[in-house]
């Protein structure tokens, strides 16, 4: 059986008109280790099944941080989130386990990568950036492409464009599904991003994919039959 612990909300910033950070102190557990990409488990206060009650939030923060970041989404009448964003505050206790997961770079990077998520699933792949960024291992080329319905939405949008101006060896892009008349970045889906920019040289590419399931399966399909990029060299993480 998993051992749980206690964490405690220190801050809860809004980022996005649906979206908010949370994060947390781990008094109880001051050895808390984890490695980028991975995430925890709350069990809530919102039902009486196993099922009803645990969901899984991907850490943001980097390994040496002292303190959790978790980057979480408000979803419409669902009850994890109107218990976290209508009755958890600054103080409040909440149980978890972890960490979990095998969604993680390699220590040494030793070909390019390219990250491509969906909302909240920027999430894993920011604490990787940030845990690449304080070992200053970008060895190899990433490239972060980011999708997200209105530019409302372009989460950790000062941090990417910092690293990027930083980094020779960062790049990132953001597609908008419902962008404004003004935006003059990429319109419409990822998908159209990777598939234009990698096909045909993708063969010593990892590529990790992080959002909701429909973003990641359509990824999955498009990669391994139109790009033919070996299986082995995708890594998924799901999200609903």
């Amino acid at each position: 059986m998993p051992r749980w612990k206690s964490a405690i909300v220190q801050d809860i910033q809004v980022v996005s008109p649906t979206t908010s950070l949370f994060r947390l102190a781990l008094p109880d557990n001051p050895d808390f280790t984890f490695k980028a990409g991975q995430f925890i488990t709350f069990d809530l206060p919102i039902g009486e099944k196993r099922l009803d009650r645990w969901r899984s939030y991907s850490i943001a923060s980097a390994p040496s941080a002292k303190v959790l970041e978790l980057c979480i989404v408000r979803v419409e009448n669902g009850r994890a989130s109107d218990y976290l964003f209508g009755e958890v505050e600054v103080g409040t206790t909440l149980t978890y386990k972890g960490p979990d997961g095998a969604f993680y770079m390699p220590q040494k990077l030793i070909v390019p990568s390219v990250f491509i998520c969906t909302g909240t699933g920027v999430a894993p792949f920011i604490s990787m950036l940030k845990d690449l960024d304080e070992r200053k291992g970008f060895s190899q080329p990433i490239h972060l492409i980011f999708g997200t319905r209105t530019e409302a939405g372009i989460l950790y949008r000062d941090y990417l464009e910092d690293l990027a101006q930083r980094e020779p060896n960062f790049k990132y892009d953001i597609c908008l599904s419902r962008a404004a008349d003004n935006w003059t970045g990429h319109r419409g889906y990822v998908h159209e991003v990777y598939t234009s920019m990698y096909t045909g040289q993708a063969s010593d590419i990892q590529f990790y994919l992080c959002g909701w399931s429909n973003m990641v399966d359509e990824a999955i399909k498009q990669l391994t039959e139109q790009m033919q990029v070996p299986e082995r060299n995708i890594i998924q993480e799901l999200y609903g």
